[in-house]
């Protein structure tokens, strides 16, 4: 329960993670809803335990309202609505499968963030390569210095028109990672006609230490410079699958903030296979949860707990 819904106040603290990239309005059937995969990734994080402070840009209308009160529920920290801004929106179309399909309105600077004392600093999707916000995310990766670093492309092919300019882009910030988070969908786009273990081989190649694909109802791959890991998802209705990648990488991140993994990531030595296995388990348990509701709407801690009980 966030502080804002249980009534305590609490003196605010410091962000352990800062994610870069849009918050906006996700519009199915007329009605607004907030959304924009980097504003999941921090509502996630948050919802898990981890402070977190988004660092994105929306303007002070009603939109933007929306998503400030979202984020405050939450208990996420963001910047000030900026006066006389519009705020991006998605108009979404759910398929027959309850897959979701965009077509965006997009203001795409981001504000520089500081990140003295930050443990993780996260960036996706369109916010991590439409410029100038592509730009601010790459100065704050330049200056992360010992910092958990990651990326989920969260390839939006509407406005990602430009495959090798967005390409440049990807491989940057990959090679810049500890951790890549991609969907089957995104490497097909990416790397048309490769393998899934072809475009890790690729991500781990670039630099990172645990590159990880998801696979929606079929779980996810991942690997390492030593080990590959197939995880299965859990079984389940699935409502939508809107945010289900982001609760994934959310969980995925809280895991490894706390757990052994953040520390073994940042260095030379090699993730041990049993930690990184427990971390994507978490991840796409909080992906199912997720999808067998309407909406992005990210797990609380509490219900990956009762969940695991209930299974236990």
């Amino acid at each position: 329960m966030s502080n804002a819904a249980s009534g305590i106040a609490r003196p605010p603290q410091s962000p352990r993670a800062v994610v870069f990239g849009e918050a906006l309005v996700d519009v199915i059937d007329g009605t607004a809803f907030p959304g924009g995969s980097p504003l999941n990734v921090a509502v996630g994080l948050s919802r898990l335990g981890v402070t977190t402070r988004l660092a994105a840009r929306f303007g002070d209308d009603a939109h933007g309202a929306l998503i400030a009160e979202h984020l405050r529920a939450s208990d996420v920290v963001f910047p000030e609505p900026v006066a006389g801004a519009t705020t991006s929106r998605a108009e979404v179309v759910l398929n027959e499968a309850g897959q979701a399909q965009y077509a965006f309105t997009l203001d795409s600077a981001l504000p520089d963030t500081p990140l003295d004392g930050v443990e993780l600093v996260h960036t996706g999707s369109l916010g991590a390569v439409l410029a100038p916000g592509s730009d601010t995310v790459v100065r704050a990766f330049a200056s992360a210095a010992d910092t958990l670093l990651t990326y989920d492309p969260n390839i939006r092919p509407a406005l990602m028109v430009d495959h090798a300019a967005t390409m440049r882009q990807v491989e940057t910030l990959a090679a810049a990672s500890h951790i890549v988070k991609l969907s089957d969908e995104d490497a097909e786009w990416l790397y048309p006609g490769r393998s899934t273990d072809d475009v890790l081989e690729r991500f781990v190649s670039l630099g990172a230490k645990l590159a990880v694909l998801t696979r929606g109802a079929a779980g996810c791959l991942a690997r390492t410079t030593s080990d590959a890991f197939t995880v299965p998802a859990p079984s389940i209705v699935v409502a939508d699958t809107v945010g289900a990648g982001d609760s994934f990488m959310a969980a995925l991140l809280s895991a490894v903030l706390d757990g052994p993994l953040a520390a073994s990531l940042r260095s030379t030595s090699v993730p041990d296979p049993d930690d990184v296995t427990r971390a994507l388990e978490f991840a796409v348990r909080a992906a199912g949860i997720t999808s067998s509701r309407v909406g992005a709407n990210p797990p609380w801690a509490h219900e990956l707990v009762a969940e695991r009980e209930v299974d236990g």
